[in-house]
């Protein structure tokens, strides 16, 4: 496991123009969701391959929404990430001033934007899974996502307090072949790894319904993306995760 010590804040918001297309392969809404689990992790870590082939295995489960977020501060060790952003450190580093930590670290798996744990270990992830739900804090607002022709459709229940509509775009399998770095000479399969993150709206505890339109969406095909109910903090750092839903499309070409 890696750390790196936090030195300063960064901001949060990414707008994102990316589509989905081509028939619906996979749904999952709140009521068959468990959980979120957002893994931090870095093609250039040797500790992160564990924890990558774990998010895979639950990425195919589908029981519980798993994201990968590629950061970028190791791309100094002498492998350039190819799927990592700035803004997937950014948002680890808002997690870490939440989360009320000094430093960051891959790879991280946080659970419902309320803890962590490492990624790399299953036992501990499902543990925090277990109890959030346990203390009433996993999933608890129904979220609904429909993709057509016309656009994506987000439907959001009743529930208490308020929160971000976020949507997370990313893409469902990536295959990489290392040739330098602490992974060298590795072909490693990535799931669900994030590429565009866009605040489309408030929620404020009654049951609200938008359309994001087909035209602000490029065409993008083999593309998914999860609607998260987010609570964000004004300094824009995320929080703690009321609901989400998932999207995933065929490819097509």
């Amino acid at each position: 496991m890696i750390a790196r010590t936090l030195f300063h804040a960064l901001a949060l918001p990414l707008i994102a123009t990316m589509a989905l297309t081509g028939p619906l392969r996979t749904t999952a809404e709140a009521g068959d969701l468990t959980g979120v689990v957002e893994l931090f992790t870095s093609q250039g870590c040797n500790s992160c391959p564990p924890a990558d082939a774990e998010l895979a295995e639950m990425a195919d489960k589908g029981d519980v929404l798993a994201l990968s977020y590629h950061v970028d501060y190791w791309n100094y060790l002498g492998w350039v990430d190819t799927l990592a952003s700035k803004a997937s450190t950014e948002r680890q580093y808002g997690y870490a001033r939440t989360l009320k930590r000094k430093n960051v670290y891959t790879p991280q798996a946080v659970i419902n934007g309320r803890d962590h744990a490492n990624g790399a270990d299953p036992a501990a992830v499902n543990a925090l899974l277990g109890k959030l739900s346990a203390i009433g804090e996993g999933l608890n607002v129904a979220v609904d996502a429909d993709l057509d022709e016309d656009g994506l459709t987000i439907s959001i229940g009743d529930g208490n307090g308020k929160a971000d509509i976020v949507v997370v775009y990313f893409d469902d399998s990536n295959t990489v072949d290392i040739t330098r770095g602490e992974n060298a000479g590795s072909t490693i399969t990535y799931r669900h790894s994030v590429r565009n993150i866009e605040t489309v709206g408030m929620w404020k505890g009654s049951a609200k319904t938008l359309t994001l339109p087909a035209s602000v969406l490029s065409a993008k095909a083999g593309t998914g993306c999860a609607i998260l109910l987010q609570v964000v903090g004004r300094d824009g750092a995320p929080g703690a995760i009321l609901g989400a839903a998932m999207i995933i499309g065929d490819k097509t070409g």
